[in-house]
């Protein structure tokens, strides 16, 4: 059949594909992406407070895949509503740190079970926040923004795509020889191109690159920051992604991803090794304030970038004065900035901040 379009892609091969995926190029540039993931597994073993990167990491990681999908906050309202309750945030926050919890709800599954179709069944429901099944309905394309025309259809028929996940999940646990980078780009494309829920399908296939990743072996904590290389080369994210379905052009689909993952994680080293040296010069002046080193106080201020006094009070387990003196210490040290939210003072880590939210090369 020849594909269109408009037609439903009911005769999306199976994987593995009939074509080499292990071409010379592929091999070479899986080297390079490995020893940039093994780089970054290590660097996040220095971190002596391992909180400070999943509760960063993650929700940073949470917004770029997030506004792939069109869903645009800020990281300051996200940071914000990360550590309270999120009632009064935009839709565009709530979803934001569902995506989240998702991601953190598909982490923990992964370390007591393989990934199987349950585990995006759970996480793309954990992202909608509802009962998210398979699709059972036809009419779903994927349109031109502009012109509204179908640029692909995915399968049709709930008998069809159970099928095809049902493949899916066979290949990334067969033992095809294939390194485990190839085989979650493969995965990524074919999840992408069947395309199985009604809403929520990008996230869900981002979230299980990493829970893939971490399922190999090749991560401890789920720390990869790969949604912003897709934000940066985006038309060419979705062209590639393309041309794997018109032209079967594999080799280029690997590439593309593996390269995103070098430069992701070295992008992702370079801010650890920051964080870590940002931590330190903050511990001076902790102990300058406090008289000790304060390891409960370090973890206040970077296991968020904003705290209140209410979370030293409880983390360092001391009175209220005592939990204000040091604050005010730190933001007469110009370690700490703090404004007014209705009737509480909320103090900011802003050189934490800006770090996280710093723009990293990742083109």
């Amino acid at each position: 059949m020849t594909w269109s379009a408009e037609t439903p892609y009911n005769e999306l091969p199976g994987l593995p594909p009939s074509v080499e995926l292990e071409t010379k190029a592929v091999l070479k540039a899986t080297i390079q992406a490995r020893a940039s993931l093994a780089a970054l597994d290590q660097a996040s073993k220095r971190i002596p407070n391992p909180t400070v990167l999943i509760n960063s990491i993650p929700l940073l990681e949470a917004q770029a895949s997030s506004e792939i999908e069109n869903i645009v906050t800020t990281a300051d309202e996200l940071f914000k509503f990360a550590q309270e309750d999120s009632a009064s945030a935009s839709p565009a926050v709530k979803e934001t740190l569902q995506y989240r919890a998702a991601l953190f709800a598909g982490y923990e599954s992964a370390k007591a079970r393989p990934l199987s179709v349950t585990t995006a069944v759970e996480v793309c429901s954990m992202i909608k926040q509802r009962d998210m099944t398979v699709r059972n309905y036809p009419g779903t394309y994927i349109g031109n923004p502009v012109t509204k025309r179908a640029i692909y259809t995915p399968p049709s028929g709930e008998k069809t795509i159970r099928d095809k996940l049902s493949n899916w999940e066979q290949f990334i646990h067969a033992s095809n020889g294939l390194d485990p980078l190839v085989v979650m780009a493969a995965a990524h494309y074919q999840f992408e191109a069947i395309h199985p829920f009604e809403d929520g399908n990008g996230r869900t296939g981002r979230i299980l690159n990493v829970l893939l990743l971490i399922s190999a072996g090749l991560l401890e904590l789920p720390i990869l920051y790969l949604s912003r290389y897709i934000i940066e080369n985006k038309t060419t994210y979705y062209e590639l992604l393309l041309r794997v379905t018109t032209e079967r052009a594999w080799e280029e689909w690997l590439l593309f991803i593996l390269e995103g993952l070098r430069v992701t994680a070295e992008a992702t080293v370079r801010k650890i090794d920051a964080i870590y040296g940002l931590q330190r010069s903050t511990q001076d002046a902790i102990r300058a304030v406090t008289k000790s080193n304060n390891a409960d106080l370090l973890a206040v201020l970077f296991e968020q970038p904003y705290c209140r006094i209410s979370n030293v009070i409880e983390r360092c387990s001391v009175s209220r004065p005592t939990a204000t003196s040091w604050l005010n210490g730190l933001v007469e040290a110009k370690v700490l900035v703090d404004i007014k939210v209705g009737r509480e003072r909320l103090f900011i880590n802003t050189a934490f901040f800006d770090l996280l939210t710093r723009a990293e090369d990742v083109s």
